[in-house]
């Protein structure tokens, strides 16, 4: 059975300032950079949306571990690489306020993520709060719930590495 996870991080910076962040090729490949795999690539970006002007980012990125560097866990459960395509769209800033759909997957394993991400205004600040919302499915009788939970915590330590990456990015170019 699917699990969800709630989880949110504060930023110091406004909404503008981060939505404009994600809108950045510079943004993303650097991301990439310090991610904790082997390889990371983006698949895809576009900024704009199909009319290039209704400033809705698109984004896909491929993160692989090579099996030699997988836990004995993970390598009992799945042969070979394990790659996780990852997917957001974020729609533009309106009201104050951007949306995103997000959807992830490892390649080639019964494993899928859906959720929302919602980047606000912060009660009572001028700051930016981003809040997830993402059920973990993996499709795996008898262990597939203890491999959703192990996912999620997971998760929680991505979206706190993300966010310490994106402030420090918005930090060292805000003035460009």
């Amino acid at each position: 059975m699917p699990r969800s996870f709630d989880m949110s991080v504060d930023y110091e910076r406004s909404v503008e300032e981060v939505h404009r962040a994600f809108g950045e090729l510079d943004y993303w490949q650097g991301r990439l950079a310090v991610s904790p795999v082997d390889v990371a690539t983006l698949e895809s970006m576009q900024v704009g949306g199909e009319s290039d002007t209704d400033k809705t980012i698109e984004v896909v990125t491929l993160q692989t571990m090579l099996s030699q560097n997988l836990p004995g866990l993970v390598t009992q459960l799945h042969r070979g690489d394990l790659s996780v395509r990852r997917e957001e769209i974020w729609g533009p800033v309106d009201d104050g306020t951007a949306t995103a759909s997000i959807a992830g997957s490892i390649v080639n394993a019964p494993v899928s993520l859906q959720g929302i991400a919602v980047l606000a205004p912060a009660p009572e600040s001028e700051a930016a709060r981003l809040t997830y919302r993402v059920t973990v499915q993996v499709r795996v009788p008898i262990i597939g719930g203890k491999l959703e939970k192990i996912i999620g915590t997971q998760l929680a330590g991505l979206v706190t590495a993300e966010h310490q990456f994106t402030t420090d990015w918005i930090a060292n170019n805000a003035a460009r």
